[in-house]
């Protein structure tokens, strides 16, 4: 019972990025928003696997955190100076 209020709570949440996504007044405010919905994802692939008793699928999540944070920066970078590397 509990992991269906988990997964209801996340959809309602992701959700509500998307409408961030849509809406979002700067680039910024996209970017970030979509980094939500990432870290949402995160925590659905973290409940699942303690739901299916799938330790790995911890790893798996801690995989596609790492995945996220470093494509948010690198997006960040490239909205702020036009590049990724040096120029």
């Amino acid at each position: 019972m509990m992991i269906i209020v988990g997964i209801s709570a996340l959809a309602v949440a992701i959700v509500m990025a998307l409408v961030r996504v849509a809406l979002g007044a700067t680039a910024f405010d996209r970017v970030l928003a979509v980094n939500s919905i990432g870290t949402l994802i995160i925590l659905g692939i973290a409940m699942h696997g303690f739901v299916m008793e799938r330790p790995e699928f911890v790893d798996i999540s801690v995989l596609y955190a790492v995945l996220n944070f470093i494509g948010t920066f690198a997006v960040l970078k490239l909205f702020s100076t036009g590049a990724l590397g040096d120029k």
